[in-house]
């Protein structure tokens, strides 16, 4: 499966310009994905050098992505190409509708192999929202 990945707010914390905290499992899960075989993408709004740090902050973890910004490696550089549009199997992106899931949820969903239907009566806890508890219970 062909996939892309924002950075911001998916992979790290939202702290743009600059690089927030991994989010935990991000990388893992990624590098996982990688071995699964599917071949993943960087797709963020970043540009010139916070695009490079963000590509640079994966590799420093291990983690290198098939192209950035692009279909292919070998594709035209961003600016030159109007509009840039991925032709993908899958977005993992934080502003999706209903938000972020955890990693581990993620990697189950594409590793079900419909990840489009992942729920089932075994894991259909694993998908509903969590109420938040305040005080001490």
């Amino acid at each position: 499966m062909l996939i892309a990945v924002d950075f911001d707010g998916t992979i790290v914390a939202h702290e743009y310009p600059q690089i927030g905290k991994e989010i935990p499992f991000a990388i893992a899960t990624l590098k996982k994905l990688r071995d699964d075989g599917h071949q993943l993408i960087l797709w963020s709004v970043r540009e010139g050098r916070e695009l490079e740090e963000a590509v640079k902050f994966c590799r420093d973890r291990g983690f290198e992505f098939y192209a950035v910004n692009s279909n292919y490696p070998e594709e035209l550089p961003p600016e030159q190409m109007q509009p840039r549009k991925l032709m993908v199997d899958l977005f993992i992106d934080d502003r999706n509708l209903g938000g972020l899931p955890d990693w581990g949820v993620i990697y189950r969903m594409i590793a079900s192999g419909d990840p489009f239907n992942p729920a089932s009566a075994d894991n259909i806890a694993d998908f509903s929202p969590k109420k938040k508890r305040w005080g001490v219970f």
